[in-house]
């Protein structure tokens, strides 16, 4: 049962509520309670950091109170603060939520460093590259690369529909809409090729695992984008597949994996040429990126 909300009033001035609210997150067990406080007191009361700091002792208003307490309630019922916001920064870009798809994580980032370091490497970041994101979500990994390649376009596919109008709506509010795609479809199966560069975040979740996810991502995220089958792997399979039918000589695939499961993908793509593992982080082996043969 969700812990109870503090009790705001719209004479509460805003230190109390923040360190109200801090208090109850808390004592919930949510791992962040005072960012995630400091957060969504600034959205109820559309406020900066400066605003805040400058009048701690100004009260919420009555529809700040209200707007804040229902922020709280969702808070404590473990709805992650960016789906309460509707947005969630990647990149260091703006990405609209739906529920058709995930929160974009830090550790994806991780994925687009890999594509573009060996992009650079190569000298290749000012080519006229095509870019395919399969399972794109949010649009954001395609997003990133192509705010990064300004010659590049790409295409996202998902299969579910929702999703790829969120990232439709995403790449125009991002200026990206002459040179992003998107289409609904299950894997690349929809596309012909050859692409120059293949990138997924795709599901990797062992199908038994998912009721052991946090709250946060079990009662939120969809679930078409977290079960990955019975070992995780069933999705990587598909796009080993697919990299191999789609990817220009030369070209190369960067896939994100869970923890534990970068030698099992690495594996699954070694026939195409060589392959190189990325560490997020944390330390963690997040992606497996290989290089066809020319």
């Amino acid at each position: 049962m969700p812990s109870a909300a503090p009790p705001l009033t719209p004479s509460t001035i805003r230190a109390d509520a923040l360190r109200q609210l801090r208090a109850a997150l808390a004592a919930a067990g949510i791992d962040s309670p005072a960012l995630d406080a400091r957060l969504l007191l600034l959205a109820a009361l559309d406020i900066s950091s400066a605003e805040l700091a400058g009048l701690p002792e100004a009260p919420l208003g009555e529809e700040g109170a209200s707007r804040l307490a229902g922020f709280a309630a969702r808070r404590l019922a473990r709805e992650p603060v960016a789906r309460i916001l509707g947005e969630r920064e990647f990149w260091g870009l703006p990405f609209r939520l739906s529920p058709a798809t995930l929160e974009p994580r830090p550790d994806t980032e991780t994925l687009v460093e890999a594509v573009l370091k060996t992009l650079r490497r190569r000298g290749h970041a000012d080519w006229p590259l095509t870019i395919v994101d399969v399972g794109t979500g949010t649009g954001c990994i395609l997003a990133a690369l192509l705010h990064e390649l300004p010659q590049a376009t790409g295409l996202g596919i998902d299969r579910a529909p929702e999703a790829a109008r969120t990232a439709r709506d995403n790449a125009g509010r991002l200026g990206l809409a002459a040179r992003a795609h998107f289409i609904v479809g299950d894997w690349s199966t929809a596309v012909a090729g050859p692409v120059d560069v293949l990138v997924s975040n795709p599901p990797y979740i062992e199908s038994d695992l998912i009721r052991t996810l946090a709250p946060e991502v079990r009662r939120y995220d969809p679930l078409l984008a977290l079960d990955g089958g019975p070992d995780g792997l069933d999705a990587y399979r598909a796009l080993a597949a697919d990299a191999r039918r789609l990817l220009a000589p030369g070209g190369l695939a960067a896939l994100e994996v869970g923890e534990g499961q970068a030698d099992a993908v690495a594996g699954l793509l070694a026939g195409l040429g060589p392959v190189s593992i990325h560490p997020d982080l944390a330390g963690i082996d997040r992606v497996v990126l290989v290089e066809a043969r020319g």
